[in-house]
């Protein structure tokens, strides 16, 4: 006897039967227990929730001879041709293939017959949404008015397609996605029917790929099972049947993209390109990785919303911590621009690699969503420290990237002691430079604090339209009363120009790099100095 596929076999045949649509379940049996139904009904939503399964149940229970609480009994002779698809009574039809208007005139031509066994004909039109304007005008006053003896049902995934001259004369169902307990609550049901052995892992796994469709985890589950027939299903097999990753590779993933490691990012694509890993797949699960990142980071209790293990849970909170919530949104925004390209794409490993080098180097984007990314990464270095090097006579400053022959710079001496306003103005510089207004704030983005020789506070800033800017007192004065806003207190500013072609930092040292140095070196020194030093 041939295969029947597991969608197929354990249809529902029943109102019992059907998961996860109790309140169309529930409203059409109250219909035809009270003999109330209609002459149209609409039922829409996505694909795989069980539109044309209730639509079979509901017209064998309109016929059925001794029906049940509203549902059909299935053993009796309307029942039984129904399910075999014999019944004169009930006419499916694909709109998608039939969607002219000659099939509807067949229809309309029909309808004037009344049915040979049984009290309703009904006609089920799948995926009406297909049918030409000429047909919907055709079936418009049949469905307006019909026989007594006939109930039209329409199916669509593609609600807005429909005129609303036809949806205004149809009771309209909305099916709803079914929940992934659902789904796994059905499959672990139907494996002990099919004494198949399957972790709840890889239950809970193939759930969550069906993304709401009970016949789209059924066809998945029956995939697997074929692959992996008369093992135990895991969750790793699952994995490599649809060619998808497990969640640590995406923590993985996710720590090098923070840390704008290009090389390792590159390197950990080739391993899910060389496991056979289908990429399509893995942008789409990567991008659910990190919403869930994002709902973690946003909401508080929404544990139970984002359906993880324990485990994986204990990580995503490890992670929302690495990350701020404006970086994590450009990287959903990214990957989803991805998602619609990679479908179309000959060359999808390119793209993604391409795509991975723009989430390192948020510095290769020019919109504004990008800023915040640049900024963390910027301001990790600055907490790291940067390495701050010459070429070889030539005292141009590097930022460490260049060639081999670069050798340490030879910093200017600091002072014993600075004072702790300056020291309080430094820790603040960030800050300070954000208050500010443009243009002034693009002008101290390159400028940095140092010490005067009166041990005042002295802005070294760069030669050109930074020194021509800060020339004119109302500037230095606006710069000066930032500075005493944030130290609570009067400051002196003096604003140093830097020679052009000449390190400033020869002469000026650059107290944010240095000053965590000179703390440490003075810490045991601080109960000895006096309140005003450091």
């Amino acid at each position: 006897m041939s295969y029947t596929a597991l969608y197929r076999k354990f249809r529902p045949a029943t109102f019992e039967d059907v998961k996860g649509q109790d309140h169309i379940v529930t409203t059409l049996k109250n219909q035809i227990k009270a003999e109330r139904t209609s002459h149209a009904y609409l039922f829409c939503g996505t694909r795989g929730t069980g539109k044309t399964t209730i639509a079979k149940i509901f017209a064998k229970a309109v016929n059925c001879e001794n029906r049940t609480d509203g549902s059909p009994c299935g053993e009796c002779a309307i029942c039984k041709a129904i399910a075999a698809g014999a019944s004169m009574n009930v006419i499916e039809i694909d709109a998608a293939s039939n969607n002219g208007v000659d099939s509807i005139r067949e229809i309309v031509d029909e309808v004037a017959y009344s049915p040979a066994e049984g009290r309703y004909k009904v006609y089920i039109i799948d995926e009406v949404h297909m049918l030409s304007i000429g047909a919907f005008n055709a079936l418009l006053k049949t469905l307006e008015e019909p026989p007594s003896y006939v109930i039209f049902i329409l199916a669509t995934t593609e609600v807005h397609k429909i005129p609303i001259t036809i949806m205004s004369r149809c009771q309209r169902y909305d099916f709803k996605r079914i929940t992934i307990d659902t789904i796994s609550e059905r499959i672990r049901e139907l494996m002990e029917q099919e004494q198949v052995q399957i972790e709840d892992k890889a239950i809970r796994y193939i759930a969550k790929v069906a993304d709401g469709s009970m016949r789209d985890a059924l066809s998945l589950l029956d995939q697997c099972i074929a692959f992996h027939f008369g093992q135990e299903l895991t969750y790793d097999k699952v994995l490599d049947v649809l060619g998808a990753v497990d969640t640590e590779v995406f923590s993985r993933l996710l720590r090098i993209v923070l840390k704008g490691d290009v090389p390792d990012a590159i390197v950990l694509l080739e391993e899910i390109v060389m496991q056979g890993r289908e990429l399509t797949q893995f942008i789409s699960d990567f991008t659910w990785y990190l919403r869930n990142l994002l709902l973690i980071k946003t909401a508080d209790g929404i544990e139970d919303v984002i359906d993880v293990s324990t485990e994986n849970l204990a990580r995503l909170k490890e992670e929302a911590k690495m990350a701020e919530n404006d970086v994590i949104m450009r990287y959903i925004r990214v990957l989803s621009e991805l998602s619609g390209q990679i479908r179309y794409a000959s060359q999808k490993r390119i793209l993604v690699e391409m795509t991975l080098i723009k989430l390192c180097r948020p510095s290769m984007e020019t919109d504004p969503s990008s800023l915040v990314d640049r900024i963390r990464q910027l301001e990790e270095k600055i907490e790291n420290g940067i390495p701050t090097v010459v070429s070889p006579g030539t005292g141009v400053r590097s930022d460490g990237e260049g060639t081999a022959a670069l050798q340490p710079l030879v910093r200017a001496e600091l002072p014993k002691a600075i004072p702790a306003d300056v020291k309080q103005t430094v820790e603040k510089w960030s800050a300070i430079v954000g208050e500010s207004s443009m243009p002034m704030k693009a002008y101290l983005k390159s400028a940095y604090p140092s010490l005067a020789g009166d041990g005042s506070l002295l802005v070294v800033v760069s030669d050109g339209l930074p020194s021509d800017y800060f020339r004119e007192a109302q500037h230095r004065e606006e710069l000066e009363r930032i500075v005493c806003d944030f130290a609570g207190k009067e400051i002196k500013v003096t604003v140093q120009s830097a020679e052009q072609g000449r390190n400033p930092e020869e002469l000026f040292p650059d107290l944010t790099k240095m000053v965590s140095q000179v703390i440490h070196m003075e810490v045991e020194e601080l109960e000895e100095e006096p309140e005003e030093l450091i």
